[in-house]
């Protein structure tokens, strides 16, 4: 647990992080200098929900699952979602499924 201080200071920057890609990337500088841990978390979170919808972008350009892909598609807005709304409220919860692992995968961003 963080304290709100820490929180506070870093609430901006995990916003915007999850705001498109440029969005994250403008986050990541922002906080190179800081290096505040709660924007360091939802960026990585925000880097983990983009490549995660790349690949589905990808599969669904070169694969005719229809089906699938609609439920993949809205499953990584989920995702954005949840994160989003993570790092408006103030927490640091990961992400279902993937979370954990966009933690572990991105753990030399600060």
């Amino acid at each position: 647990m963080m304290n709100n201080q820490i929180v506070q200071d870093g609430k901006m920057m995990a916003i915007i992080s999850y705001i498109t890609v440029i969005g994250t990337l403008i986050a990541f500088i922002m906080n190179q200098n800081k290096q505040n841990p709660f924007a360091s978390f939802h960026i990585r979170q925000a880097i983990g929900i983009f490549l995660v919808g790349l690949v589905v972008n990808f599969l669904q350009r070169y694969t005719n699952f229809n089906a699938i892909d609609i439920i993949l598609a809205i499953g990584v807005f989920i995702l954005w979602i949840i994160g989003l709304i993570g790092a408006i409220q103030g927490e640091e919860k990961t992400v279902p499924l993937l979370g954990e692992q966009f933690q572990e995968w991105f753990r030399n961003i600060r």
